[in-house]
């Protein structure tokens, strides 16, 4: 019988800035070495298997998710925010795995209803420390998700948690959960993350900004004219598509137009940062953390292009009439169960009402923020349907 050869299933990126899998900083608490995978594989699998992932399948980005089954939600954005990531990292020969890892976990700490919701807890949670989507992305993989016999979290990789903690910058003034984290197991906020976690923080911004584009033309808040005349860079790609294609429809224009922005955006950050790695010559991952300054970037070209595209999303999609009705919409009903649940921790569900009868007032102000915080955008809707309306049937 032939034997047959299994190849190694996550071999180390050639660049030698590259975060190493097999020189990995380690988990909090020790575990026996993945098989058939790397430290940065297991840590995305655990991401994806986790709670908080499925969830934002239902958590929206800017739209509420009754509005429509088209507009993108946490989870369709995180999977695009991940391929780009994969795609400038194999590029730029450093590991696609961690930067997947990073990209998919980015978003794990957003409210239901988005900006709104975080605003509203924040709000709310304000005498207690606050409320901020990036905290409380570390406080899921670390402390809230709980499906392994021997930890909480997810028991991440340093290089992981680095990443998501610090993937837009370093951390100056660290909230108490980073705080508290970091004594245990020091992720050197101080200084920048390494170059994969950078990399997943701007393909961030160009999943957001050309699928805004999308979404905002979807709902008819602003016509492709418009934005093209806004913005050099989407004028520009717009001009080339009616040259070589007169008669496409509105559909395929608009997807034609997200389709090269993508590839102006990801060709541009990765000739950019090659540019810079040329200058720096850096020999190991941990040069890049010592730069001082990021080395993922946008030229100063792209820089001042996106600018103005953010200038004209801003006002006429984020701050659009039919947007803000709903954010105050989204408002009040995070509000309202926030009050709620403070005042009678006996409606809570079970697990979460032993938690909030046990403790101080302060740890019942976060129970019930933790709670608000991991409900999907249609779960939110029916918990306050079912409180607040006399009428609802449902318990």
């Amino acid at each position: 019988m032939t034997e047959f050869k299994l190849f190694n299933p996550a071999p180390d990126p050639p660049a030698s800035y590259a975060a190493k899998a097999t020189d990995s900083r380690g988990r909090l608490i020790q575990e026996a070495p993945p098989v058939n995978r790397s430290h940065f594989q297991r840590d995305r699998d655990r991401i994806i298997h986790s709670n908080a992932f499925r969830r934002m399948k239902h958590k929206t980005q800017v739209f509420v998710f009754h509005e429509g089954d088209y507009f993108r939600t946490r989870l369709t954005h995180s999977l695009e925010v991940a391929q780009i990531a994969r795609t400038v990292a194999r590029n730029l020969g450093v590991n696609e795995d961690l930067a997947e890892a990073v990209a998919l976990a980015h978003d794990l700490g957003h409210t239901p209803f988005g900006h709104a919701g975080e605003e509203a807890l924040s709000l709310k949670l304000k005498n207690v420390g606050g409320f901020d989507h990036n905290v409380q992305t570390l406080r899921i993989l670390t402390r809230l998700e709980q499906r392994y016999a021997a930890f909480d979290g997810l028991n991440l990789s340093w290089e992981t948690l680095e990443g998501v903690v610090k993937h837009n910058g370093p951390v100056l003034e660290p909230a108490l959960a980073i705080k508290n984290y970091d004594s245990s197991h020091p992720l050197e906020l101080e200084s920048h993350a390494g170059l994969e976690a950078q990399i997943a923080a701007i393909a961030d911004d160009i999943a957001y900004n050309t699928h805004d584009i999308d979404d905002g033309l979807r709902a008819q808040l602003f016509t492709i004219e418009a934005v093209a005349n806004a913005s050099p860079l989407v004028g520009r790609r717009l001009a080339n598509i009616d040259k070589n294609w007169p008669d496409l429809d509105r559909q395929r224009r608009i997807y034609e137009l997200v389709r090269a922005l993508i590839g102006d955006l990801v060709h541009d950050l990765t000739m950019e940062t090659a540019r810079r790695l040329a200058v720096l010559r850096p020999s190991t991952a941990n040069e890049i953390r010592k730069v001082g300054q990021p080395i993922a970037s946008f030229s100063e070209e792209m820089t001042v292009n996106l600018d103005a595209l953010r200038a004209f999303l801003r006002t006429n999609m984020y701050r659009h009439t039919q947007v803000n009705r709903m954010t105050s919409k989204a408002k009040r009903i995070v509000g309202d169960l926030f009050d709620l649940f403070v005042a009678e921790p006996q409606s809570l569900p079970a697990e979460w009402r032993k938690v909030a009868e046990e403790a101080e007032i302060s740890k019942v102000y976060r129970v019930v923020g933790d709670y608000i915080a991991g409900m999907t955008d249609r779960y939110a809707m029916l918990e306050h349907q079912r409180l607040f309306e006399i009428n609802s049937h449902s318990l």
